[in-house]
């Protein structure tokens, strides 16, 4: 804003003056009043037809991102493949600047260019939004810059930071799958997840198992009418306390499989067990509280009477 703004309002005397950059307007937020004009243009002085014209006219850069060891500021000397095309001296020259640009960069930077190329491979296996790997990337990159990596595996923080990442967004994955996807031992992810978030006081609401059913649902290839059926048993087992202190995968596995003998679409609980990455044991007790506590055996007795 320019020096020559107007500090009082000449209607009202009031003070509380708001810019509306949009429009152009200084308006006095008491009576209305719009007390100056200011047509500033904001938009870009020039026009784009093609990609390879914009690229020329822009003046900046990609955004930031945390997937990148330098967030996406720093410069390389070269890539491989065009200095192979340098010859004699110049070649020479710009491998030697290669070498000494990676010899003075610091731990931290080397330990995240492995780090943030592994968290990119897992997030791909696991088919993570973008959004979730670059949480994953930030958690990770405060964990290095507090000394926590130390003592443990980088592969295992950076399997920790991605299950975090899925909690915070509420993108459904079990440790289970973090667990195949990073080679890790489940126990050791969920060791290092607590760690991490702890340490970095990074706050998760429990898992609503709610959120697994659509997953769980179309690996066993079940109907929709299923999954809706399933939803509505997990909301009257929330509202009978039966969620609470219980695997969310389990209890949701459990109910999917209620759903699914109501609806006729019966599934082992060994096909479900599998899915959802409990034990049939988890997938037996869950169903059996379902029944007792919310009295679903008649509905499952009345498609067994219409079958026959």
């Amino acid at each position: 804003m320019s020096g020559d703004f107007v500090k009082k309002c000449p209607e009202c005397g009031g003070i509380n003056l708001f810019y509306n950059k949009e429009k152009g307007e200084v308006i006095c937020k008491d009576c209305g009043l719009v007390v100056e004009e200011k047509m500033v243009d904001f938009d870009q002085e020039w026009r784009e037809f093609d990609g390879d014209s914009g690229e020329s006219k822009r003046r900046t850069g990609a955004p930031m991102t945390y997937t990148q060891y330098d967030q996406g500021l720093g410069t390389e000397v070269g890539q491989k493949a065009d200095l192979y095309k340098l010859e004699g001296k110049e070649k020479n020259k710009f491998f030697r600047l290669r070498k000494w640009q990676y010899r003075i960069s610091t731990a931290i930077e080397r330990n995240l260019k492995l780090a943030l190329a592994e968290l990119k491979r897992v997030s791909s296996y696991l088919k993570l939004p973008k959004s979730v790997e670059e949480e994953a990337a930030r958690i990770y990159t405060l964990a290095v810059q507090r000394g926590l990596v130390r003592g443990r595996s980088m592969e295992s923080v950076v399997a920790g930071s991605l299950y975090a990442a899925c909690r915070r967004h509420d993108v459904p994955r079990t440790l289970d799958e973090l667990s195949e996807a990073s080679g890790i031992e489940k126990k050791e992810v969920g060791r290092t997840y607590r760690f991490v978030t702890r340490e970095l006081g990074i706050t998760i609401l429990p898992s609503n198992p709610a959120d697994y059913i659509a997953r769980f649902a179309s690996s066993l290839k079940l109907s929709a009418e299923t999954q809706s059926r399933a939803i509505e048993i997990l909301e009257r087992a929330q509202k009978s306390e039966l969620t609470s202190g219980r695997g969310p995968t389990g209890i949701a596995a459990a109910a999917l499989y209620v759903s699914a003998l109501i609806h006729g679409e019966k599934r082992t609980q060994r096909e479900v067990a599998d899915v959802a990455g409990v034990t049939e044991v988890t997938i037996r007790n869950r169903y059996k509280e379902l029944l007792d506590r919310l009295k679903l055996e008649k509905e499952i007795k009345k498609t067994k009477k219409k079958k026959e």
